[in-house]
Order: structure tokens, then C-alpha cells, then sequence
């Protein structure tokens, strides 16, 4: 079940940091509406990650959850926000969710 709270959370990452990519793109009214949803997505994730590392330990839950932010950022930036998808960086990310597989398949819980 905290493998599954920590997945959530690491989307909940992925809300945040697109949030923050819409609010800069926005003005006004809708700039601060983005805001409101980084924060909610923030504390979300925050207390996913919390609640997770309750029985995963601590070092693969963060690397985890940092992971599925980051791989999940990068898609949304190549897909929302028109970010290159070059071979270099459609590699590194392969590697990023290789790396994570690789924590939960070693992780004792």
C-alpha cells in the first residue's frame, strides 16, 4: 500500500512542478490559480512521501518519489510545454527509470 502512496505522490510532484510551469506562462488571476494548485499538489505529495516512508525506508522512498517527479516533469515539458526531445535526454531518462525499478525490485519492503 506505501509503494502505491508513494507512487501517488511522485504524480503529485509531477502537479506541482507543472503548476509552476503554467503560472509562469499566465498572468493575472489565472498565474495565482495556477499557484493555488503548486501548493495543494505540494502538500499532497508532501504528506503522501510522509506517510510512505512510515515502512519504506527513507532513502528509496526519496529517490523514488524524486524520481517520478523528474521523469514525469520531463515528459510533461516534452509534451505541454514543447520542450526538445533530443537522443540525449530520451536516454537519460531511461536510465533515471531504470534506476528506479531497480530501487523497488532491491528495497526490503
Amino acid at each position: 500500500m506505501n509503494w502505491i502512496l508513494l507512487i501517488i505522490g511522485g504524480l503529485f510532484e509531477v502537479g506541482f512542478a507543472t503548476c509552476l510551469g503554467k503560472a509562469k506562462e499566465s498572468t493575472g488571476m489565472t498565474a495565482t490559480l495556477w499557484l493555488g494548485g503548486f501548493l495543494i499538489c505540494l502538500v499532497i505529495s508532501m504528506v503522501l512521501l510522509y506517510k510512505a516512508t512510515q515502512t519504506l525506508p527513507i532513502g528509496t522512498a526519496y529517490a523514488v518519489w524524486t524520481g517520478i517527479g523528474a521523469v514525469g516533469t520531463v515528459l510533461v515539458g516534452i509534451f505541454v510545454f514543447k520542450e526538445p526531445a533530443d537522443f540525449w535526454r530520451i536516454f537519460f531518462i531511461t536510465t533515471l527509470i531504470s534506476s528506479i525499478i531497480g530501487l523497488k525490485f532491491v528495497s526490503s519492503h
